[in-house]
C-alpha cells in the first residue's frame, strides 16, 4: 500500500485536486509523497479489521463494506493493523 498525502493528519482537502499541507501552509496534491512529518490518520485501510476487496472498496469485520480511504476517528473498534 502506498502512502501519500491524504493519508496524513495535517492535510486539509480543498477540492478534489488540492489541498494545503497544516505544517507549511504550502498547496500539494492528495496523491504527492509523504514528507517527513508525517502522522498517519486514522482510516479504514489501517484498521486491522479492514479486508480489501479491491482498490476502492472493503469490508470491516468481514461482513461491513467499507471505503479504503474512510476516516475512522469516531470508530470506536478501530484498531492499527499490525506492521509486517
Amino acid at each position: 500500500m502506498e502512502l501519500s498525502c491524504k493519508d496524513c493528519r495535517y492535510f486539509l482537502p480543498v477540492d478534489v485536486f488540492r489541498g494545503i499541507c497544516k505544517i507549511n501552509k504550502e498547496k500539494i496534491s492528495p496523491d504527492d509523497a509523504f514528507c517527513e512529518k508525517v502522522e498517519k490518520i486514522s482510516k479504514c485501510k489501517f484498521c486491522q479489521y479492514y479486508t480489501s476487496e479491491s482498490n476502492s472498496l472493503g469490508k470491516c469485520m468481514g461482513h461491513t463494506l467499507c471505503y479504503p480511504d474512510l476516516v475512522a476517528a469516531k470508530c470506536a473498534d478501530f484498531k492499527w493493523e499490525i506492521q509486517k
